[in-house]
């Protein structure tokens, strides 16, 4: 291997960009893989990895910025490997954030060298991958194809509102990201801002919930001159006006084939999870889509490297390795522990199946009798939420199926679309879907048999986010499983104390098999809490997020004419087919799914 490490090549505007190239010691010009990100390059490639072998996720040596790709890997396929330092970050001179050309101008120089063939792909995943996105918009005509794994936000650029904070609930992964950034920031005196940043920003320090966050709020009193992500989230909490005609034309700008995916881990951090369904449902090339497993890649990165080679030894080095003849999409199904395949996301075959609140917390496909007299009308379910400042525990409604009889497949984006009150102007709304069992009990009468058990096994599938006050819909974006809402300023309503409000919350999307004899479970709650002391988390870049600073009393209601209902993406359980399906009849749909209703003889 040859290494050559810090070269700084110069921007069109003079700014230089620190580079590392890692290429074979023989043989001629090759093509390159290469990647760049806002995270130190100096712990990339052999650097970091020569010492430190792949860690899984749950060693304490697991560092979640080493995401260039494995080095010898790629240079023992053939592949030349060019890591590049993001515009100020690191060694790499200017501001952040500050580079919508810089991509073209370091792809100019790659192939301008004596060692390349003048074919350039991209590697790395999370902010390498948000770095593919925008590479491909500048479009230099070498660069011939992306692989931006856990891509980041597709509306909005890497960091946008809408998939970085789903429903417009503020988190805190920017802040914990804050302890291994290398962005260059001034941290100055703080200064005067422009008119409406000075007022958005005095909002933002007499917002409570804020406050009672010190580690918050200390930026705040910054005005921007430290953990600028962070800030900017708190200040400016909502999507750009242009933002969405603004993506649009990016999408159709990317001229490039591109192969993206995520984890289901990344329903957490959500910019990875929805950014990858956002582009592969808006960018029109030759295209392919990875759904894998709940556990986080390792780092040092190097998993998946076999599917990167055969990728680019097709779209680099024109070799036929059969990809483009495989199905487009292949996602990993948690429950069954196996890989499935479809032509598309969401899956074609996808039959839409309501799961109904209903009584004592169960969850029902049937709908709730229309014949009830208001005497008989049930009284919503409620549940109260203290403030962190007096509470760890988070309360919650939680609403579960009867053991089910057979094996259920569900695959997709999910929705829960419920009617609440509250007391107060706002609140978050913090839906998981949860798989439970297995469980063989019965409920009966009879003594020790009358409740399910407390102690019953549970996994964590996905969660859903909603600010009450961004509930407004865009009806015409929004699609079964993914209600799209509005989430700019002027779209922001508090609520009316006492309404009652129709909510659609967009659970993240998930791949799982509910084995026969377990639960189907919806928690509904409306915070979280910092796991560790000092704000801080005891998992990497797992955000808690900012919750009120009130006590809150919510008020679920789930009658005739307020049917709440959780919307599920059910597959059929046979190998999925890689061309579309006529759908069923609602009525072969409501037969099927009558099947599991709570109460039927069969059960």
């Amino acid at each position: 291997m040859i290494a050559e490490r810090d070269i700084l090549v110069p921007m069109r505007d003079g700014v230089r960009i620190a580079v590392d190239v890692y290429r074979p010691e023989t043989g001629g010009p090759l093509p390159v893989l290469y990647a760049c990100a806002l995270h130190n390059k100096d712990m990339q490639g052999p650097n970091m990895s020569d010492v430190l072998p792949p860690q899984p996720a749950y060693s304490s040596l697991w560092f979640g910025p080493l995401e260039a790709g494995d080095t010898g890997r790629l240079l023992a396929a053939g592949y030349i490997h060019v890591i590049a330092q993001s515009r100020g970050t690191g060694k790499s001179e200017g501001q952040f954030m500050n580079e919508d050309t810089d991509h073209y101008d370091l792809i100019d120089w790659i192939v301008s060298q004596p060692w390349a063939d003048g074919n350039v792909g991209m590697i790395g995943i999370s902010g390498y991958a948000g770095e593919q996105w925008r590479a491909a918009v500048q479009g230099h005509p070498a660069l011939k194809a992306i692989f931006p794994y856990d891509a980041c936000s597709a509306y909005g650029g890497m960091f946008g509102f809408r998939d970085f904070y789903p429903g417009g609930v503020i988190h805190t992964m920017p802040y914990l990201l804050d302890v291994f950034s290398i962005i260059h920031e001034s941290r100055d005196v703080p200064r005067e801002l422009p008119p409406k940043q000075e007022e958005y920003w005095r909002d933002a320090m007499a917002n409570p919930d804020y406050r009672m966050y010190a580690n918050l709020y200390n930026i705040l009193t910054q005005k921007g001159e430290r953990t600028g992500l962070m800030y900017h989230a708190m200040v400016e909490p909502w999507e750009g006006d242009a933002v969405l005609g603004d993506s649009q034309r990016q999408f159709d700008s990317i001229g490039i084939p591109f192969y993206t995916g995520s984890g289901a881990y990344a329903y957490s951090y959500k910019l990875h999870w929805l950014g990858a369904q956002h582009y592969f449902q808006n960018v029109d090339q030759p295209k392919k889509l990875i759904f894998t497993g709940p556990a986080h890649l390792e780092r040092p990165y190097s998993t998946y490297h076999e599917e990167i080679i055969r990728w680019y030894d097709h779209w680099l080095k024109g070799i036929d390795t059969g990809m483009m003849d495989e199905p487009a999409v292949k996602y990993w199904v948690m429950g069954a522990n196996t890989w499935r395949t479809s032509s598309a996301w969401p899956l074609p075959e996808t039959r839409w199946t309501k799961f109904y609140l209903s009584s004592w917390e169960r969850l029902t496909t049937e709908p709730p009798p229309v014949d009830q007299t208001s005497a008989a009308s049930p009284q919503p379910d409620v549940f109260v939420q203290l403030p962190p400042t007096q509470t760890l525990e988070v309360s919650r409604l939680r609403y579960q199926s009867d053991p089910l009889p057979e094996d259920l497949l569900v695959a997709g984006p999910v929705s829960l679309t419920f009617y609440a009150s509250i007391d107060q102007q706002d609140t978050n709304w913090i839906v998981a879907l949860k798989d439970v069992g297995p469980d063989v009990s019965v409920r009966t009468a009879r003594e020790g048999e009358r409740r399910v058990p407390a102690d019953l096994p549970e996994r964590e599938l996905t969660r859903g986010w909603l600010k009450a006050s961004y509930r407004a819909l865009d009806e015409e974006r929004s699609r079964p499983g993914e209600p799209f809402h509005k989430l700019t300023r002027d779209a922001i309503e508090p609520v009316e104390p006492g309404a009652v409000i129709e909510y659609q919350v967009q659970i993240l999307a998930t791949a799982n098999q509910f084995k026969a004899g377990h639960r189907i479970c919806v928690d509904i709650m409306s915070a979280d809490m910092p796991t560790g002391t000092g704000a801080m988390t005891n998992v990497e870049y797992q955000p808690y997020h900012v919750v009120s600073s009130k006590t809150v009393v919510h008020k679920i209601y789930r009658d005739a004419q307020h049917p709440s209902h959780l919307l599920l993406p059910v597959i059929d359980s046979t190998p999925s087919r890689t061309t579309p399906d006529s759908n069923p009849s609602a009525q072969t749909v409501r037969l099927r799914a009558s099947y599991f209703s709570v109460g039927r003889s069969f059960w």
